[in-house]
C-alpha cells in the first residue's frame, strides 16, 4: 500500500470527521481531540493545519484516501533543535505498517525542513501498538514517567521515545 504525506484540503472533512469520530482513535490521544469528533471540529482543525508555512502537519493518505493525520512540532528557547511528534490513524488501517511508513516521511521532512537534532514521542506506556511502531521506525525509549499523566480519571505512565538526526540519516 503506498503511504503518502500531503497538506490537508477542505475536501478532507468528511473522511477526517467519520475516522476521527471513534472513541478507539481518541483513546490515547490529550483529552484537547474532540470528542464526538464534529464537522465545525474538522473545519476548525483543517483552517489550523494550512495556517503554517511551512507545514507542520500532513494528512496522511493510503493509495489515495485520507487515513490520518501527523504532525511535528519545533519547540523553542532550549529545546530548539527538538520536535515532538505526534500522529493518529484511522482503525481501519491499524496494524498493517503504514503508520511506520508514515513517521519515516514524516522524520525526513521533519529533518530536511527544520534545524533539528532530536525528534520525540510520548506516548502512553500502555499504548503497545504506538510504541511498537516507534520502535520499528527507529526511535530509542529514552526514558518513562510513572504516573505523570491522567486519562479517563485514571493514571498513566507517559514514556519518550526519540530519534537523532544522524541516527536517523545513517539507517
Amino acid at each position: 500500500m503506498h503511504v503518502t504525506l500531503r497538506p490537508y484540503r477542505i475536501t478532507d472533512i468528511p473522511a477526517l470527521v467519520s475516522l476521527a469520530d471513534n472513541p478507539n482513535v481518541a483513546a490515547f490521544l490529550t483529552d484537547g481531540f474532540p470528542k464526538p469528533y464534529s464537522c465545525e471540529a474538522a473545519e476548525r482543525f483543517i483552517a489550523f493545519a494550512l495556517s503554517e508555512n511551512p507545514r507542520k502537519i500532513l494528512a496522511i493518505t493510503i493509495e489515495g484516501a485520507f487515513a490520518g493525520s501527523i504532525g511535528v512540532y519545533p519547540q523553542n528557547d532550549i529545546y530548539r533543535r527538538n520536535a515532538e511528534l505526534g500522529y493518529w490513524l484511522g482503525e481501519p488501517f491499524w496494524g498493517k505498517g503504514h503508520m511506520v511508513s508514515a513517521i519515516h516521511k514524516m522524520c525526513r521532512y521533519a529533518f530536511e525542513t527544520w534545524p533539528l537534532d532530536r525528534i520525540y514521542a510520548r506516548p502512553f506506556s500502555s499504548n503497545t501498538r504506538s510504541r511498537k511502531v516507534l520502535e520499528k521506525a527507529g526511535f530509542s525509549l529514552e526514558y518513562e514517567i510513572v504516573g505523570n499523566l491522567v486519562k479517563n480519571d485514571l493514571p498513566e505512565n507517559e514514556c519518550c521515545y526519540g530519534i537523532r538526526r544522524n541516527t536517523f540519516l545513517a539507517g
